[in-house]
């Protein structure tokens, strides 16, 4: 069974960072593409970024280029986002998601707030 489990989210001023964990089990991690979606209530989940199984091939929404930054490290089964420069618009639920399982994690809340 597929498990995602995201966290590292939290309050932070404009301008800060924080970085985005997502530790997946019950799948071959490693030979997936993973991804990182954000939602507002009233919205749709959207795309922030992607990456493909064996690290590279990363694509990004263009409100982060240049400022969030997807990563992986399959020898521990983790997801990352790297997110510097916060602004109040990137506040969202950040969702883990593997497209291949169309499986998602439970998300965590990241608030840009002075």
């Amino acid at each position: 069974q597929v498990h995602l489990v995201e966290s590292g989210g939290g309050v932070v001023q404009p301008g800060g960072s924080l970085r985005l964990s997502c530790v997946a089990s019950g799948f071959p991690f490693d030979n997936y593409d993973m991804a990182w979606y954000r939602q507002v209530p009233g919205k749709e989940r959207a795309l922030v970024a992607s990456i493909l199984y064996f690290g590279g091939g990363t694509n990004y929404a263009d409100s982060v280029k240049g400022r969030f930054t997807i990563s992986r490290d399959n020898a521990k089964n983790t997801l990352y986002l790297q997110m510097n420069s916060l602004k109040p618009e990137d506040s969202a639920i950040y969702y883990c998601y593997t497209p291949t399982r169309n499986s998602w994690g439970q998300g965590t809340q990241v608030t840009v707030s002075s």
